[in-house]
C-alpha cells in the first residue's frame, strides 16, 4: 500500500527462484490526500478502501498466515491512521502492517537481491510517492539502508502543483530534494558501491521512457534526464505531456520523480542507472515465505529472532530471567489457547525476552522504558505495528491496568498480557521455577483460572502474596476475571 500505488502480487519461492502468479496495480494516490494537518481525506480514504475491497476479493481462496500486506510513507505520516486503518482491514478482511523506513528499505533490497542476485557491492535506490530509499549491500541481505522523506508525488504537489512545468520549478525541487538527502552524502558514497539499481515506479517509468524515445536502452544517464526534463519543459503542461512510453497515470507525478532522479544522480556520482527486477512487493513474499519456513522447520529463519537476540546484545538484557520469563509465558498461553494465531505466541515470546531492555536506561519504571525503546527502536523484520503491539505488551508486564486499557478490549491481547504478568511473578526471585506448581486455564465463561496448591502456597507465600495482589488488579480493571484456587 505505498502513496501512489497499490499492489496485489501472488507470488511462489521455491528452490531459490521467484515465480509470479498474479501482479495487480491500481493508482489510489493515498499521499495526495493527506491535508495540510497531517489528516488523510475522505476522498483519498474512500480511493483506497475501494481498491482493497477489490483486492479482497482475488484473495478469497488465499489462506490468511500467505497473506501479508504492507504500508509505507503515507501511512507513516498520518495522523489519523488508526482510524483508517480500522476501515481498510475490515475492507481487506487481513491485518496490515505499517513498516518503517528502515524496515521499507530492507524488503526492497530483498527482492531486489533475490530476483537479480550479485555479488557485486551496490546501491539500490526507491524513489516512492512520499518517500526515497537507499540501500547499500553486496549480497542477499543490506549493510546500510535509510529511508528520506522526499518522494515523487510530495514533490510533484509541491512543486508542480498546477501541473505546470518550467525551469524555476524544476530547479526548486531539485535543491529541495538535494537538501533531503544531502545526510545520504558520505554513507553512500560512490567509493562505496560498483553498480547502481533503480528499484519500483519512478525508475521503471523513466527507463521505458527512454527506451520508448530512443534515448537509451533503458539505461537510465545523467544526458537522457536532462532530455527528459527539458522536454516537459518544452511541452509545459501535463496536459500536454504526450511522451513516448509514458503511461497516463504517470504525468502527475514524473516532474518530482525526475527531479529526485536527477539530484540524486549528480549528487552520488551515478553514471548509469539500472531498473531493478524486484522491489518491495517481491521483498515481502521472500520474506514471509522465510517466516512460513521458520514455522515448518526447525532450522528455517525468521529475522526477527536475530532482531530480538541482537537487541538483547545490545541493552544487556539478563538473558537467563528473560529465557525464564519466556518459557513460562508460553507455559501459560499454550495451556489456554492451545490452538491459538502461532504470531499470537511468536509476539508474547518476544515481548518476555525484551521485557526488561529498559533497566538499561533505569530501573525505576524500566517496563515504560522497555516499552518506549521497543515500539520505536529500528528492529528489522518488525513492522511498526507489531513493534506497537510488542510494546503494549511490555507495558502491561507489571503494575496498573489502566495504561493499556484500550489494548485490553482484545480478548487474545487481555490473555497474552495476563500471561506475561504470571510469568514474571512467577519468576521474580529470578532462580529456576517449578513448571508444576502453577497452572492456567481457560474457564468456558471467559475467565481465567489460575490453580496451585495448598503445600505449594505454604512454600512459595511471597509469590502467593503477589498472585493474590495480581488477582485484585484484574477484578478492579474487569476485562479479565482472575480466580485463584
Amino acid at each position: 500500500m505505498g502513496s501512489n500505488s497499490f499492489r496485489l502480487e501472488i507470488g511462489q519461492v521455491q528452490d531459490g527462484r521467484y515465480r509470479r502468479h498474479l501482479y495487480l496495480k491500481e493508482t489510489v494516490r493515498l499521499g495526495a490526500g493527506l491535508d495540510v494537518d497531517g489528516m488523510l481525506t475522505e476522498e483519498a480514504t474512500e480511493r483506497g478502501l475501494r481498491c482493497l475491497a477489490s483486492f479482497a476479493q482475488t484473495l478469497k481462496a488465499s489462506a490468511p498466515m500467505r497473506i501479508r500486506a504492507v504500508a509505507t510513507q503515507t501511512l507513516r505520516e498520518a495522523r489519523n491512521r488508526d482510524q483508517f486503518l480500522l476501515r481498510a482491514e475490515a475492507a481487506l478482511g487481513h491485518p496490515i502492517e505499517v513498516i518503517s523506513g528502515r524496515e521499507e528499505a530492507r524488503l526492497i533490497y530483498t527482492g531486489v537481491a533475490f530476483l537479480q542476485p550479485s555479488g557485486k557491492p551496490r546501491l539500490v535506490i526507491d524513489i516512492g510517492g512520499r518517500s526515497t530509499e537507499m540501500i547499500l549491500g553486496d549480497g542477499p541481505a543490506p549493510r546500510v539502508a535509510e529511508s528520506f522523506q522526499v518522494g515523487c508525488v510530495s514533490l510533484s504537489m509541491r512543486y508542480f502543483p498546477d501541473g505546470r512545468y518550467t525551469r524555476a520549478a524544476f530547479r526548486a525541487a531539485q535543491v529541495a530534494a538535494g537538501a533531503e538527502l544531502e545526510e545520504a552524502l558520505v554513507p553512500f558514497s560512490r567509493r562505496h558501491w560498483r553498480e547502481a539499481l533503480g528499484s519500483s515506479g519512478t525508475a521503471g517509468a523513466v527507463a521505458d521512457i527512454l527506451r520508448a524515445s530512443g534515448k537509451t536502452d533503458g539505461r537510465i544517464t545523467a544526458e537522457g534526464l536532462r532530455w527528459l526534463i527539458e522536454r516537459c519543459i518544452e511541452l509545459g503542461h501535463i496536459d500536454k505531456l504526450d511522451i513516448p512510453g509514458m503511461k497516463p497515470e504517470r504525468r502527475a507525478v514524473i516532474p518530482g520523480g525526475l527531479a529526485i532522479l536527477y539530484t540524486i544522480c549528480a549528487q552520488f556520482g551515478i553514471e548509469e542507472l539500472i531498473a531493478a527486477k524486484g522491489a518491495l512487493r517481491q521483498g515481502v513474499i521472500v520474506d514471509l515465505s522465510e517466516r512460513l519456513a521458520a514455522g515448518n522447520q526447525a532450522s528455517g529463519h525468521d529475522l526477527r529472532d536475530a532482531t530480538v537476540a541482537e537487541l538483547q546484545r545490545r541493552f544487556n538484557v539478563d538473558v537467563d530471567q528473560a529465557e525464564r520469563v519466556a518459557k513460562t509465558a508460553q507455559r501459560f498461553f499454550e495451556s489456554a489457547w492451545p490452538k491459538g494465531d502461532a504470531e499470537m505466541h511468536k509476539e508474547l515470546r518476544w515481548a518476555a525476552a525484551l521485557h526488561e531492555v529498559g533497566l538499561m536506561v533505569s530501573h525505576h519504571d524500566h517496563h515504560r522504558h522497555s516499552s518506549y525503546i521497543v515500539s520505536h527502536v529500528d528492529a528489522p523484520g518488525f513492522s511498526q505495528s507489531q513493534q506497537r503491539r510488542l510494546g503494549e505488551l511490555v507495558l502491561g508486564q507489571r503494575g496498573g491496568l489502566r495504561k493499556i486499557e484500550a489494548g485490553l478490549s482484545r480478548e487474545l491481547t487481555a490473555w497474552q498480557v495476563l500471561c506475561l504478568r504470571l510469568a514474571v511473578i512467577e519468576c521474580h526471585a529470578r532462580g529456576e521455577v517449578d513448571a508444576s506448581g502453577l497452572a492456567l486455564t481457560r474457564l468456558a465463561g471467559g475467565g481465567a483460572r489460575l490453580s496451585f496448591s495448598a503445600q505449594w502456597a505454604e512454600e512459595h507465600p511471597r509469590t502467593a502474596y503477589l498472585l493474590r495482589e495480581e488477582a485484585d488488579l484484574w477484578a478492579r480493571q474487569g476485562a479479565l476475571l482472575l480466580t485463584l484456587n
